[in-house]
């Protein structure tokens, strides 16, 4: 038969009518019934195509062939599938065969059959049907839509999904090659479009490449046989990743194309409420997925053993379509490859394969991918602002001429940047594009290029600049300003060429903003050159708090100084701060000049700083600047309300932090008294609910009555006393005490009631003017201390010490006027003699004061001991024999016993002592016995009076004094070992002992402790 077929053919240019008889012939053996023949057909067909396609394949074509050979790939007999499938594939290399729509009607026949040989264990018919179903795909024309419906072409990709998962590594490479030409936008236009079905089929050629390159390679010590062995497996690897990178780039290309058809978007069947997984916007989203965590890593991975060219280009092209498929996640993406490092690996390619002609579509690939990743980095950056459309105009511009133009090494490039002879405009166009990749990749930790040598190209790139009169694009003086800021050695200055010529492009820029990036070297630029700070200096600081994320609001809330672990960014300005003071004068002008936000980061940045840093003075450098800020702040907000206060409080409280950490006895000079009467006027435009304000200030005043020399204490009483508003206002705070108990206005109360007493012990020392008189119920203030009920510590220590200036002065203040309560009558003799007060009062007042004692706050305690001190003074001038009877009272000495069941030599605590020596002093016996004195002054000989403090010191030395003076000790040793450790301590002895300090800063309000102690 084959040799009948063969004779035909080699007549057949002579005999037409016999030349169309072999395909009738042909035709009838394979509708026989008999395998045999039908197989021995499709042989015949394959020798005569093998032998003389171009003349017979149109015959066969016509005659109908194709059309019995598809219904054969049904058959159960797997040589004749395999012997259709040799036809098809040699009669698919003929167009007639698909302009005659054969495929369209053989496709379902060739899926069915693929789906079914599939499952059958020979893999030499595996491959030939996906040979096939390859064929069918690539050659057949757009115009002829192959697959009619979406059910087909789900169908399809299932055995494509099927094939290429296939532990047989040439079904699953034939499989890659089919799923390449599946992935055209006319195999997938029949609607609904299966993305869920695709996605499937993506999945599974990843998951299979993936699966094979991760594969070990057998690398047994053979020699050169082993190593020929070794380079084919990672050819064979290439091959297999390229595959797959080139099917999945045509998945990104599909993607691309289907976002200009609305009707493709998404599946119109799809429920309303559903959630919509068969949408292009999914697969998009897929696709982006799938490369990050898989295209990328494989390629990174197989990177590492070998690098071609051709796989490269496919990869990149991924990567640059990636860009147009998923816009809402481009910054992200780009942001994610500058990370890891896709500049220089771009930038590598180039240089090693493209440098020269060689490899111009790699060149192309690459400049495009660099092109667009520099394009979105620069349009939407992390640490700087965007650039207009304009200048994104010009720097594309510069990209497009000057990125395929870039092929060389890192030490080339940079010699290339470096060149001080005249560079014209395309050469200018490739230096603007290197510094940009540089500085790109800077931003994003790839520090690839040396630093040190970085730095010289930069400055040789400016000068050269300069000497050609050019102004460089704003984003390159960005680019080169930021390289020179990373790239700077801490021990070598930039020279005065290079820094005038950094001055001068940026003055040529309107706004610094134009070229700043938020980095902390960049900050230490701007300000380490005097050039450049006294002009960008404040400019750049406000850039900087404006971009800084730090949670401010926590820092300022950090009551624990020395011990805070700060972000880095501000532990590199405190560095700055530091090693440059008048830095602090550009800070403190932004707190007028900034926004509101920024100017609240910069009071509360620099209020930490000095919180901070105990050893560096800077209350001198920027007191003058304070002055001036009050002012403008003041006519600014005039009569200030909680609504309008803007960063005065702030700014109060960086105030009165700065005079907590002067140094005590200071004499006020002048500029020191403009700032208070600025503080005092302020403080007499405000109401009692202005607490943020009213706060800080009454701290600062506080401070100038108790911190300064006794002529300055004095000199200020008088100014703040001449304000008539001042002392209207501290009249209705301390009214407000029997109200507001426990309310967040505490604090202020506190220093309400400090303040007054200051003022009332100023005034009546130095007899000064009294403008406005302040008036006090006697009786709202001794029953807040008979019944303290809620009240804080601290509230009921400020009452206190008020109450002690009260007595003190024999209730004849001329500023304050304790007004008696209304039908108050005076019954005895003796309330007449303690006027204003009454017995009952005091001893309501001793009742409280003994409870007050009992809570064991110390300085509550010692507030407590100083008014008890003040109240038997004031009754021994009045009434010795009640004195003798408040003094003798037995609870005393449960008192006394209960504050001592506090461990061994609690007595050696300074209220304690103090407390003792008022029984003493009135003769308490039956409070404290003459043994018992004894036994006290006993322990006090026997401890060593070098380790306690200086207040323990004075208040035992009182007690010692008060004790000889009654004649309670009889034991002479005693006395004589106690008067010799007393009389050996010296004062030059204590500082070897560091003293407390005085001034503290209790929940907000500041506290002196020598003014509760008295």
């Amino acid at each position: 038969m084959n040799k009948s077929v063969l004779a035909g053919n080699a007549e057949s240019a002579e005999r037409p009518s016999r030349e169309t008889s072999l395909p009738l012939v042909l035709k009838k053996f394979l509708l026989s019934r008999d395998e045999i023949l039908q197989v021995a057909s499709s042989h015949c067909i394959t020798a005569v195509l093998v032998h003389s396609p171009a003349k017979h394949a149109v015959a066969f074509i016509h005659a109908d062939i194709p059309e019995f050979l598809f219904e054969h790939l049904s058959s159960s007999s797997e040589v004749l599938v395999w012997s259709s499938y040799n036809c098809l594939i040699l009669l698919a290399e003929e167009p007639l065969f698909f302009s005659k729509c054969h495929t369209v009607y053989g496709i379902e026949a060739v899926v069915r059959s693929l789906q079914g040989s599939l499952q059958m264990t020979n893999t030499e018919l595996h491959k030939q049907g996906l040979l096939l179903f390859a064929e069918i795909l690539t050659r057949q024309p757009e115009e002829i839509r192959l697959f009619t419906s979406s059910a087909m072409c789900r169908d399809a990709s299932r055995a494509l999904q099927e094939a290429v998962s296939s532990p047989v590594l040439d079904v699953a490479a034939e499989a890659l090659r089919a799923i390449s030409a599946f992935l055209r936008k006319d195999h997938q236009s029949s609607l609904p479009v299966q993305y869920r079905a695709l996605r499937a089929l993506l999945e599974a050629m990843l998951s299979r490449c993936m699966e094979f390159s991760q594969t070990p390679l057998n690398r047994r010590p053979l020699g050169h046989a082993g190593s020929r062995n070794s380079e084919k497996a990672t050819l064979r690897k290439g091959k297999f990743l390229l595959s797959t990178l080139e099917g999945f780039r045509n998945a990104c290309r599909l993607a691309v194309e289907f976002q200009g058809e609305p009707c493709a978007q998404e599946n119109p069947f799809t429920a309303p409420g559903a959630e919509k997984e068969d949408t292009l916007e999914a697969f998009s989203e897929f696709l982006l997925r799938a490369c990050d965590s898989q295209c990328i890593p494989m390629m990174m991975r197989y990177s590492e053993e070998a690098t071609h060219p051709s796989l490269m280009e496919v990869f990149l092209s991924i990567l640059h379509s990636l860009f147009v498929i998923v816009p809402h996640m481009k910054v992200k993406f780009s942001r994610k490859l500058a990370d890891s490092s896709f500049i220089r690996l771009t930038l590598e390619l180039k240089a090693r394969f493209c440098s020269g002609q060689s490899h111009a579509s790699l060149n192309q690939v690459c400049s495009s991918f660099l092109y667009y990743l520099c394009l979105s980095l620069l349009s939407a950056p992390e640490k700087t602002k965007p650039p207009s459309q304009e200048e994104l105009s010009a720097v594309s511009e510069f990209l497009q001429h000057g990125l395929p133009q870039i092929s060389s090494r890192t030490p080339e490039s940079l010699a290339f940047l470096s060149g001080r002879q005249y560079v014209e405009v395309a050469a200018r166009q490739r230096q603007y594009c290197l510094l940009l990749l540089f500085y790109l990749a800077h931003i994003h930790e790839d520090r690839f290029v040396p630093e040190a040598e970085l730095s010289v190209a930069v400055q040789s790139f400016l000068l050269s600049v300069q000497d050609q009169g050019e102004c460089p694009p704003p984003v390159v003086c960005k680019a080169s300003v930021y390289l020179l800021a990373m790239c700077q050695d801490k021990d070598s200055a930039l020279g005065e060429a290079v820094i005038s010529a950094i001055r001068k492009f940026l003055e040529g820029i309107s706004d610094l903003h134009l070229v700043y990036t938020h980095h902390p070297l960049l900050l230490r630029f701007f300000l380490v050159y005097p050039g450049l700070m006294s002009r960008f200096g404040h400019r750049a600081l406000e850039l900087w708090f404006s971009w800084e994320e730090c949670n401010y609001e926590n820092l300022d809330d950090d009551s624990s100084p020395g011990r805070t672990i700060f972000p880095a960014n501000l532990a590199a300005l405190f560095q700055m701060l530091r090693s440059t003071p008048s830095i602090l004068l550009i800070l403190l002008d932004l707190v007028y000049s900034s926004p509101m936000d920024t100017a609240r980061k910069v009071l509360i940045v620099l209020r930490t700083f000095i919180r901070e840093n105990e050893d560096i003075e800077v209350g001198g450098l920027i007191r003058g600047h304070f002055l001036i800020i009050l002012q403008r702040l003041l006519v600014e907000y005039g009569a200030p309300t909680s609504g309008a206060l803007g960063n005065l409080p702030l700014l109060l409280n960086l105030l009165s932090l700065v005079q907590l950490r002067s140094e005590p006895e200071q004499e006020l000079d002048s500029m020191a008294m403009k700032l208070l009467h600025q503080v005092g006027k302020l403080c007499g435009k405000c109401s009692p609910a202005d607490v943020d304000v009213l706060q800080p200030s009454f701290n600062f005043l506080y401070w100038s009555l108790q911190r300064t020399t006794p002529s300055s204490q004095k000199r200020a009483a008088a100014v703040l006393l001449s304000s008539p508003a001042l002392l209207e206002l501290l009249e209705k705070m301390l009214a407000l005490t029997w109200t507001d108990g426990g309310s967040p206005r505490t604090p202020l109360l506190c220093s309400a009631w400090l303040l007054t007493a200051s003022f009332s012990a100023q005034q009546h020392e130095g007899n000064l003017q009294v403008h406005q008189t302040l008036s006090v119920e006697l009786s709202q203030v001794l029953k807040a201390l008979s019944f303290p009920k809620k009240k804080s510590a601290l509230l009921s220590a400020a009452i206190l010490r008020f109450l002690r200036t009260a007595l003190q002065q024999r209730f004849s203040s001329a500023l304050v006027a304790l007004v008696p309560s209304e039908g108050q009558l005076r019954s005895t003799p003796e309330d007449t003699v303690l006027a204003p007060l009454g017995t009952s009062q005091v001893l309501s007042l001793l009742i409280g004061l003994q409870n007050l004692l009992v809570q064991k706050d110390p300085l509550l305690s010692q507030a407590c001991v100083g008014c008890l001190e003040a109240l038997l003074d004031y009754l021994h001038a009045r009434s010795p024999d009640l004195a003798l009877h408040v003094a003798s009272q037995p609870w005393n000495r449960f008192l006394l016993f209960t504050l001592l069941d506090a461990g061994d030599n609690s007595f050696l605590r300074p209220e304690i002592l103090r407390l003792m020596t008022v029984f003493v002093q009135y003769r308490s016996s039956n409070v404290l016995s003459r043994e018992e004195v004894g036994l006290i002054l006993q322990g006090a000989a026997l401890t060593d009076l070098s380790a306690l403090p200086n207040d323990t010191l004075k208040a035992l030395h009182g007690f010692f004094l008060q004790v000889q003076n009654v004649g309670l000790l009889t034991d002479h040793n005693t006395i004589q070992t106690l008067q010799a450790s007393l009389e050996g301590l010296p004062s030059s002895a204590f500082p070897a002992q560091p003293p407390l300090q005085d001034m503290l800063c209790l929940g907000g309000v500041y506290v002196s402790l020598s003014h509760i102690r008295g």
